[in-house]
């Protein structure tokens, strides 16, 4: 039978209200940020490409370094303190912003932070994960992110319906949930006890399968079959391109930015829900199966989106795109820790995010130049088809 929710250790728990809080003040941002560019600013959508593009390729690409710091180091919560504290910091100075440049500029030291922290974070949580919890530790952790992306557009859209047009005092207001992240993580102690009695805590008695240990990483290599699912995840990831299109294309539909940020917050309300079902269904019928529904879910959303122009059409294939998160996100991730060795799962991570984040900045520029020069709907087609290619090679490649 299937462990609750409570069942969960205590760092996962917090680290998990550590990601609710720090979505709350990205995703207040997030939804305003592509109608913010085209509309005050003046940015084109290759602009909105480049800044989003190039923000998660900085992010990804350095949580390989921070990966490969974090297997190195006995205490990896330094690390995420540093990130998290970074992105926090900067966060609210696009209150500031001037011109789309200046907007880059913040989104890529945002984007560092997130880059810092994200690897050592992650191969935290796998230190409290058993074979068959994985799955369920991080779908809950990827749930709590998407529930933060639920509370932050619905503050902005209650704050902007009070305060129509104040975009730049929402973005500064976003240090107070930064702050509250930030103060979190000092409750995270990575020397607490892995076994805690489930009579006196609620938490999993189950040991986890890496014990903590002071000697350096050793250099165990990662297998084969990692390195052909990041070889598919990166075809994959060339034709995901930044979620800011579709928000582009839905506030076109709707003739206004008034009611994006809800659309957003409901998307979340969608990923919430399913991650955690999502992980723990990888847990049980395997983790390709669960991978491939998730982007199946999302090479039809695209397809839609290439044909569809009118609102009605298009929010209900919004919220639809919400299933490809929860099957998607988390099962990735149970998969590299599946298949990276212990010692090296912080490379292993910092490599899996550094092909989201590389392929993504691809993505997102060649969306853009075919949006401009040829139509939004070849933009949308191309990401369907190879997500379609990608779901097919997922099988044929990849040995588990």
């Amino acid at each position: 039978m299937r462990p609750a929710p409570r069942s969960l250790p205590k760092p996962v728990w917090l680290l998990g209200w550590v990601s609710l809080a720090t979505d709350a003040a990205t995703e207040a941002i997030y939804p305003l940020l592509p109608f913010f560019l085209t509309n005050v600013l003046r940015a084109g959508p290759v602009s909105l490409g480049v800044i989003e593009g190039a923000a998660e390729a900085a992010n990804s690409i350095l949580k390989i370094l921070s990966g490969r710091l974090a297997d190195r180091s006995r205490a990896k919560r330094p690390i995420v303190v540093a990130g998290y504290a970074l992105s926090s910091a900067v966060r609210p100075l696009i209150a500031l912003a001037q011109s789309w440049t200046q907007v880059l500029t913040i989104r890529l030291v945002d984007r560092v932070g997130k880059g810092v922290r994200g690897a050592p974070r992650d191969a935290m949580l796998a230190s409290w994960a058993t074979d068959s919890t994985r799955g369920r530790i991080y779908g809950f952790h990827r749930a709590m992110d998407h529930a933060g992306a639920v509370v932050g557009p619905l503050a902005a859209t209650a704050f902007l319906f009070f305060y129509p047009g104040e975009y730049r005092t929402l973005f500064a207001l976003t240090i107070v949930p930064g702050a509250i992240a930030v103060a979190l993580l000092f409750l995270v102690k990575e020397d607490d006890d892995r076994v805690v009695s489930g009579v006196a805590s609620g938490f999993s008695r189950t040991p986890p399968d890496v014990s903590r240990t002071s000697e350096p990483a050793n250099r165990d290599p990662l297998p084969r079959a990692f390195k052909q699912f990041m070889l598919v995840l990166l075809l994959f990831t060339l034709g995901n391109s930044t979620d800011a299109f579709l928000l582009l294309k839905l506030t076109d539909a709707a003739g206004g930015v008034q009611y994006v940020p809800l659309m957003w917050s409901a998307l979340h309300v969608v990923k919430a829900t399913v991650s955690v079902l999502g992980g723990a269904w990888s847990d049980r019928i395997g983790r390709r199966a669960v991978i491939a529904i998730g982007w199946l879910i999302y090479a039809s959303v695209y397809a839609g989106f290439a044909v569809s122009t009118s609102l009605a059409s298009l929010l209900p294939l919004f919220l639809v795109y919400g299933l490809y998160f929860g099957f998607a996100e988390g099962t990735e991730k149970a998969l590299v820790a599946d298949l990276a060795p212990a010692s090296r799962r912080g490379f292993a991570f910092g490599v899996y995010n550094a092909v989201l984040g590389v392929g993504q900045l691809a993505a997102s520029v060649l969306f853009g130049l075919l949006w401009t020069a040829v139509s939004p709907a070849a933009a949308f087609a191309a990401g369907a088809v190879l997500a379609l290619l990608s779901t097919a090679l997922l099988f044929v490649v990849v040995r588990t």
